[in-house]
């Protein structure tokens, strides 16, 4: 399991635009790089996240491998009602983490 950092306000007001903040630890080897033997490493990278707000997708993203080590995402969305956010990561190799939140909407 990757390491994730994941900033999510614990509060806010129905109707505010809220910004939420994802990075993940994931090494990413592209698939073009040789190895200290000389043979070309295996392409192990991220390749979809999304996030999802009371079962509601509310943010997409695909990556391809010119993607960075350790994807850092930042977006907004408005608060609508208290509940769960999910966050899915999927990747090569049959990688798939999920991490959830709770916010609270008042």
């Amino acid at each position: 399991m990757a390491r994730t950092l994941i900033q999510v306000p614990s509060t806010a007001t129905r109707g505010q635009a809220i910004e939420l903040r994802v990075l993940i630890a994931h090494p990413m080897e592209t698939g073009y790089r040789p190895g200290a033997d000389g043979r070309v490493l295996p392409r192990d990278i991220l390749r979809r996240f999304a996030c999802r707000y009371n079962g509601e997708t509310v943010f997409t993203a695909e990556f391809y491998p010119a993607i960075a080590a350790n994807p850092y995402l930042a977006f907004h969305t408005l608060a609508t009602e208290s509940g769960t956010l999910e966050f899915e990561w999927t990747g090569d190799n049959g990688f798939a983490q999920v991490e959830r939140r709770t916010l609270q909407v008042t």
